[in-house]
């Protein structure tokens, strides 16, 4: 199991910049998958990038590539999501999420659904602003 902790959050203007972090402990095993996803008010929930620890590839939503990068710092067990040129429809409280089953080509986007994400941080509100 995997404690999930984000912070990071707050409120910007359009155009304007942030990093959520998300610190994580308790890992047992040293290649799995890691992502952001994000929920708005009576919308579901949608992955945002995520990440396949053991080597790195990545995968992120068409309304977010080009503007958010997911990477993670090992030494501080912590994984981040840069987003630049922030817009209003990115408003939603973010989620780091873990998944310790899923294989390389499902982390990324390619092998199936991102599910089997069972294990979650508490969440962390941005909210841009027009």
């Amino acid at each position: 199991q995997v404690q999930l902790v984000e912070s990071g959050g707050g409120s910007v203007q359009a155009g304007g910049s942030l990093r959520l972090s998300c610190t994580a402990s308790g890992y047992t095993y040293s290649s799995y998958c890691m992502g952001w996803f994000r929920q708005a008010p009576g919308k579901g929930r949608e992955p945002v990038a995520t990440i396949y620890t053991g080597g790195g590839s990545t995968y992120y939503a068409d309304s977010v590539k080009g503007r958010f990068t997911i990477f993670r710092d090992k030494s501080k067990n912590t994984l981040y999501l840069q987003m630049n040129s922030l817009k209003p429809e990115d408003t939603a409280m973010y989620y780091c999420a873990a998944d310790l089953n899923a294989p390389y080509l499902r982390c990324i986007g390619v092998g199936g659904p991102l599910t089997g994400f069972n294990d979650w941080g508490r969440g962390t509100q941005v909210t841009v602003s027009s």
